[in-house]
């Protein structure tokens, strides 16, 4: 308070007044010193060199992203005191990831700050969310971890954010993941690096199943391009399911696990003894029937796909 006090009283006087009164509508206070966040707006296309250093925001994204992602997971730990482990890293994942650290550069008119040779901040190239974190790099380093809170909280997870749908978006990947450990299956990213411009790369993964291609998935980052390909290979999984019985039960065991899929009901049972007709033989008679009128289908791929049909609706 006595810092935004003596800056407001000094503000006439400050050859960066304007960048000074800027910030202050970001941020909610004023900078102390305006030089990290000069620094923040800097996209290394247009580094300086000082001392015969370039000098450009990515040193500041490094210990950004770092700050960021604490604050952002004990704001999450505690607005979910009961959930897993694996649930809150979902969480702050789909809140730091790197479209909602663009889409709250743009909202909040930090975008239009950062100095860059693109003609526009908004294009996908996650120039907006790299900055992001650089913007929180300049607030550790010039008013320190408090103030990362404050922001953070105020500005950012009580205003833009909903954390509570943040908490529902699928991460593709690590539901594939999670399938294949559970049916024992390899599951395999491969990235490839391309680049879109001189400034911005590109990544293409592909993802295999069993050793089986499945899924390529392009993006502006490594996350991106592997969740597109996971949610590729989840679709197949979904709706192949001649594929998921071939990679998740030897054929051998298809025919015996197939038997109980439909068991007798507990009114039928009652029916078959009335007619005193042996239920031993009748139980294998409908289990004959379903054989061939579900087509050799599973339990194990009754449960998978109802599985995936859950978390892809």
């Amino acid at each position: 308070m006595l810092t935004d006090l003596i800056t407001r009283i000094k503000l006439p006087f400050l050859q960066d007044r304007e960048l000074y009164r800027a910030y202050y509508s970001i941020l909610g206070f004023y900078p102390r010193d305006i030089r990290p966040y000069k620094v923040a707006m800097l996209h290394k296309s247009m580094a300086v060199k000082e001392e015969g250093k370039r000098i450009n925001n990515e040193r500041l994204e490094f210990l950004g992203d770092a700050i960021l992602g604490a604050v952002v997971g004990h704001l999450v730990y505690k607005h979910f005191p009961k959930k897993p482990e694996g649930f809150l890293t979902n969480t702050r994942s789909n809140i730091v990831k790197r479209q909602s650290l663009n889409k709250l550069a743009q909202e909040i008119g930090f975008d239009k700050l950062i100095v860059s040779n693109f003609k526009s901040k908004t294009h996908n190239s996650y120039v907006s969310g790299n900055a992001f974190e650089a913007l929180v790099g300049a607030i550790y380093l010039d008013r320190g971890y408090g103030h990362c809170v404050r922001f953070i909280r105020e500005k950012i997870m009580n205003q833009l954010v909903n954390i509570d749908k943040a908490a529902t978006e699928i991460n593709y990947k690590s539901k594939l993941i999670e399938w294949g450990q559970k049916h024992h299956i390899d599951i395999d990213f491969q990235v490839e690096q391309g680049r879109e411009n001189e400034a911005t790369p590109t990544f293409l993964s592909h993802v295999t199943v069993a050793g089986v291609d499945c899924g390529t998935g392009k993006g502006y980052s490594k996350k991106e391009s592997q969740q597109n390909a996971a949610r590729q290979a989840l679709n197949r999984i979904h709706k192949d399911r001649d594929f998921v019985i071939g990679i998740t039960a030897p054929k051998e065991l298809q025919m015996e696990r197939y038997d109980d899929i439909l068991p007798i009901t507990s009114e039928e049972k009652q029916t078959l003894e009335d007619m005193e007709i042996d239920f031993s033989e009748a139980e294998k008679e409908k289990a004959a029937h379903n054989r061939a009128a579900m087509k050799e289908k599973t339990r194990e791929d009754i449960i998978a796909e109802a599985e995936l049909k859950a978390f892809t609706e």
